[in-house]
């Protein structure tokens, strides 16, 4: 059995580019960004589900969320931050937080639009790791 890729984060056994973390949460910048500066927020206990945290982990996350979010209104300039829990990739619970330059990055409309166009797939959108280690300094949060 393949070992979750964000518990090996949270644990430390693969390497992440983490703006935040405390005891129970971690931050690190998505290798698959919609926008610069995308991160992913995860508990560090395993949760297959965001509606399996409990409440009060959620509430932390959603907290965290908001504090990336002011950061990356002042770094990017941008209006909107998109705050969005995903069930979909990694089966662990987790939040994407990042900058909203067009109304559109949050919406799974242009893919609907547009199936199998792979100007609107996500290979494209992998990071190397010296990429993601520019955007981290901007972002961390101490």
């Amino acid at each position: 059995m393949t070992a979750c890729p964000f518990c090996e984060i949270a644990c430390g056994n693969a390497s992440a580019v983490i703006v935040w973390e405390d005891s129970d949460i971690v931050a690190f910048l998505d290798n698959r960004p919609i926008r610069r500066g995308h991160c992913l927020i995860i508990p560090r206990r395993h949760f297959e589900s965001f509606d399996d945290v409990p409440a009060e982990l959620a509430a932390r996350i959603m907290e965290l969320g908001q504090r990336l979010a002011r950061r990356m209104k002042a770094i990017y300039g941008v209006e909107r931050v998109a705050f969005v829990y995903a069930g979909t990739g990694v089966p662990h619970a987790h939040a994407h937080v990042f900058p909203m330059h067009e109304d559109m990055d949050v919406t799974s409309a242009r893919y609907i639009l547009n199936p199998g166009n792979p100007e609107f797939g996500s290979s494209h959108l992998k990071e190397d790791i010296e990429s993601l280690l520019t955007v981290g300094p901007e972002l961390r949060l101490d």
